[in-house]
């Protein structure tokens, strides 16, 4: 079995559903974060960027658009290799990567330079991401799956918040260069850690799909419950970007803020989702993983339709009626997101490493489609109410994905033989 290394390891597999050890959770917070931030914390250096190495702001934004491509190419190689190959070996070597590309983040003379390292920091990067949620699978029973990625989001998330400004910093007192000596001091840390403190998690609960990864792909995708909860989570992280794209132009341009109070608002719609995922793992021990999905997703709707409702009434022409609702939205879509996932990468567990990459390649590729939308519905309209629309929509469209893709039979099924085969083999270190 992979993971027999001869050494002594600090987390005990055998502690399926008990509380995680903070080790745990710091190391999943790690390999989980380290992607993100690295690219928020960049972000305030931009201007600057473009000015000290001559070229247009549109082409140093291409340090960011290009990372977020990275992030997802990254998702749907990663995640399939740690089915092969282990998540410890396949994790390590990505972190790696990210080392070595942050190492030329420094030294890039040009722009394109600089673009082409920032792409493969975020290839190795994002192999944290996609490997942390099958590393809780691994773990943890179906669930308890969302439960703890909520945990791990809620604490990842306090940092991510702060990256901008701790970037900000930086590069105010030491110029644009100092924070990529950050981030590789940081990615050397974490990389360090990961190899000293984590076992191999991936357990063998059956034979191998014939045809490889393209059978591990067809064996995922002939489950209609699989495809229901990938477009759950899918459509309901696509209400936060287009929010996120629609956002600026109506609070900045439709309604005439400053883009500093835009800052402030917007961050409310994160505060609540940080309040949804600390709720959601109070509640996970307790509901099962489908009934926090359908509380998300009536709070989703609720507050869709009430912001749909003050677009109708012309009340949301000031941020305070369109956030306050929308927080209702954000707090909603933690729980959807979370236990969406969990569903997603428990149809098939010996290959949540697969399926875990197939969601979030998903994921940020209709996001990317999504932002541009939202951008679109802010600045071509004069009214917040096509914005309302869409995320109504989007909101409607994750339940349905519920209701038809989902269906109560077919998951009792799966439960039973997910469970069945969680008691064939334990982790063994």
């Amino acid at each position: 079995m992979h993971g027999k290394t001869g050494r002594t390891f600090a987390i005990d597999p055998g502690r399926i559903d008990r509380p995680p050890s903070k080790l745990l959770l710091l190391l999943l917070v790690l390999m989980n974060g380290a992607a993100p931030i690295a690219l928020y914390i960049f972000v305030p250096a931009l201007p600057v960027l473009a000015s000290d190495l001559g070229g247009d702001i549109s082409v140093a934004q291409m340090t960011v658009s290009l990372y977020m491509v990275g992030l997802a190419c990254s998702q749907l190689i990663m995640g399939p290799l740690s089915d092969r190959f282990g998540r410890r070996p396949v994790l390590l070597g990505g972190l790696t990567l990210m080392v070595a590309a942050s190492v030329g983040c420094i030294f890039a003379e040009t722009l394109p330079q600089l673009i082409a390292a920032r792409f493969l920091q975020a290839l190795g990067g994002a192999s944290g991401m996609v490997i942390s949620r099958a590393i809780i699978r691994d773990l943890y029973s179906r669930d308890r799956v969302g439960g703890m990625l909520s945990l791990v989001i809620a604490v990842m998330m306090i940092a991510q918040m702060l990256s901008p400004l701790f970037g900000g910093v930086i590069e105010t007192a030491l110029g644009w260069r100092a924070i990529f000596y950050v981030v590789t001091a940081g990615a050397i840390a974490v990389t360090a850690t990961i190899a000293l403190a984590l076992p191999e998690t991936r357990r063998r609960l059956g034979p191998a799909a014939p045809g490889g990864f393209r059978g591990d792909v067809g064996g995922l995708f002939r489950s209609r419950a699989f495809i229901g909860y990938v477009l759950c989570q899918v459509l309901a992280s696509a209400i936060i970007f287009t929010f996120a794209g629609g956002g600026p132009y109506v609070v900045v341009t439709q309604m005439g803020r400053s883009s500093a109070e835009y800052g402030a608002w917007f961050a409310s719609s994160g505060f609540a989702y940080l309040l949804g995922n600390l709720f959601c793992v109070r509640f996970a021990p307790r509901y099962s993983l489908d009934k926090l999905i359908w509380f998300g997703l009536a709070m989703q709707i609720g507050g869709a339709a009430l912001n749909l409702a003050w677009g109708v009434l012309g009340w949301n022409q000031v941020p305070s009626w369109l956030f306050a609702t929308h927080m209702i939205i954000m707090f909603g879509n933690a729980f959807v997101m979370a236990n969406a996932t969990a569903g997603a990468i428990s149809i098939r567990p010996q290959v949540a490493g697969t399926a875990s990459g197939l969601m979030g390649f998903t994921q940020f590729g209709i996001g990317a489609l999504c932002s541009q939308f939202g951008a679109y519905l802010g600045g071509h309209f004069a009214t917040p109410l096509p914005l309302n629309i869409a995320v109504a929509a989007l909101a409607l469209a994750c339940a349905a994905s519920m209701i038809f893709l989902v269906p109560r039979s077919n998951l009792i099924a799966s439960e039973e033989l997910i469970e069945k085969a969680e008691g064939e083999e334990p982790p063994v270190m």
